[in-house]
Order: structure tokens, then C-alpha cells, then sequence
């Protein structure tokens, strides 16, 4: 297994596998891997001839005061998690590396007004913006995204349709604990009583499922979620909604398909999950 720091070097490697005829595969990242981003680089690793992850944490998608400096780290790690499973190529830039002198940047309006892009004005604006230079970097055939981020999802597709990328966007299931929290990088931060108090999201996200419906009333499906949620004291909603599973805007009944998507704060850290559901035909 190769990594690369610069561009260059990421390019010459790549340049090279096309010429063999290879497929490359893309699973973006920005370290400190877990279960959720083994099983995306397993699955790329099935359907591509030379697997790319990248490990970057990337600094234009956290505002102030958001927790860029203490994100979690362990880039050793990374490495034996990706040779593992099958890894050809870490590219693991340095910021100067990816933004020296940068200008330009990849907005995208609408699908990020919503949800986390309420809340967190500049996310997607730098979300787009690194994913956009990676795939003008690997050039990949495929490019792999946890559902667990569906908002980020819902946008990478519509920015490759709209900016006329050439790769297939796949998004992989959403990978839990046993006991159902979301796998992230950021339940390090929680504590063991804070552990607990989290899983009132997945315990949120498991009464929504069941009760959810064509037809129903989204307020009936979010009222129930937020009582669940509420009743754990360490625990803030940042939001619980019902969006169109497209364009990510709210949607008062369940006539189409839909995302219901929550963001919650136990004690200082802000955990996400969400779920789909599909209206009959």
C-alpha cells in the first residue's frame, strides 16, 4: 500500500493505473477510521481494480468555534485499518497541499439550507469544495459516502450530476454499535455517562420507523421522536425533520419519499443519524 502527501505524486500513481486499464475507486475521509469506513472501503474494494482513500481533515467544512483543531487523529492507525482490508493508495495531504493560495470554491444552493446547512452555514460549501478537488485529483470511476451523512449524500450526487462529474456516487448503509448508536469518529468525545445518554438517538430513529406511513402527518412521526429524545437530560436537539429525500426541504405529510434526519447535542458533542423511507408505488 502506497501514501502519497502531494497531488503530484497522487496523479503520477493514478495516470499510471489508467494506462494499465485499471478501475480506481474513491472513499473520501477525514481519518480516524472505524467500522462505518471499513465497510465503505470493502465495498469499493469489491467493485474496483485499485481502491483510493483519502485522509484529510478538511478545514473549510468547520465554522468557528466548531472543533477542527481537537477532531480525533491517529493517521498510524488509518494506515493498518486501509492495509487491512486492501488498500491500494492513502492520499494524505497537509491543508497547504489541497487550499495554497485558494480562490476558488464549489457552492451548492437549496439542498444545504436545510438541516445541518442550517445550522452550519459553511459545511457544505466546504464539503463540496474538497470533494470536487479529490475527484478532479483520483479521478475515480466510483466515489464511496456512509449514509449515515445523508444530507452530505443527497448533495454530492446532485453536485455531480449538476457539474457533470463522470463517477457513480454509491452510498453505503449506515454502520452501528451494538447497541444501535451511529458509528462516528466524534463518540470518542463522549464520556461513559454521555455514551448512554446517546443512544436516545437511535432509540429516536427505531420509533420513527415504526410508526411512519404513506400518507401520515410528519409532525405525528416527529412529535414522538422529539419525546424520546427530550426525556434524556444531557441531551439538546439541534433539529429532528422530515425532508423530501431530493431536495432535503421539509415536507408536512409523508406523500413522497422521504429522509428523517436529527442532529443532537450530548453535553458538547453533536452526534447526527437519520433514516429513510420509501412510499409504496
Amino acid at each position: 500500500m502506497q501514501v502519497t502527501k502531494t497531488i503530484k505524486a497522487t496523479r503520477d500513481q493514478i495516470r499510471e493505473w489508467k494506462k494499465a486499464g485499471y478501475s480506481i475507486g474513491l472513499v473520501p475521509t477525514m481519518g480516524f477510521l472505524h467500522e462505518g469506513h471499513a465497510s465503505l472501503i470493502k465495498k469499493c474494494r469489491e467493485e474496483n481494480d485499485k481502491v483510493v482513500v483519502s485522509v484529510f481533515v478538511n478545514p473549510t467544512q468547520f465554522g468557528p468555534n466548531e472543533d477542527l483543531e481537537d477532531y480525533p487523529r491517529d493517521f498510524e492507525r488509518d494506515c493498518a485499518l486501509c492495509e487491512s482490508i486492501g488498500a491500494d493508495l492513502i492520499f494524505h495531504p497537509e491543508p497547504e497541499e489541497m487550499y495554497q493560495d485558494a480562490c476558488a470554491y464549489v457552492s451548492i444552493n437549496t439542498l444545504s439550507d436545510t438541516l445541518c446547512g442550517k445550522t452550519r452555514p459553511i459545511h457544505f460549501k466546504g464539503v463540496c469544495t474538497v470533494v470536487s478537488k479529490l475527484f478532479n485529483i483520483v479521478t475515480p470511476d466510483n466515489a464511496y459516502f456512509g449514509q449515515k451523512d445523508a444530507q452530505q449524500l443527497a448533495i454530492i450526487r446532485k453536485m455531480v450530476k449538476d457539474l457533470n462529474f463522470d463517477i457513480r456516487i454509491v452510498g453505503c448503509p449506515i454502520i452501528r454499535e451494538e447497541d444501535g448508536l451511529a458509528k462516528s469518529s466524534r463518540n470518542t468525545y463522549l464520556n461513559s455517562e454521555e455514551r448512554k445518554a446517546a443512544l436516545c438517538l437511535s432509540r429516536a430513529v427505531r420509533k420513527g420507523q415504526e410508526i411512519i406511513s404513506d400518507g401520515c402527518i410528519s409532525e405525528s412521526v416527529l412529535k414522538e421522536m422529539r419525546e424520546i429524545v427530550e426525556s434524556e437530560p444531557l441531551a439538546r436537539i439541534d433539529y429532528i425533520s422530515v425532508v423530501d429525500a431530493l431536495t432535503m426541504q421539509p415536507v408536512d405529510q409523508v406523500d413522497r419519499d422521504v429522509l428523517v434526519a436529527m442532529a443532537v447535542y450530548i453535553g458538547k458533542t453533536r452526534l447526527i443519524d437519520n433514516f429513510s423511507y420509501e412510499v409504496q408505488k
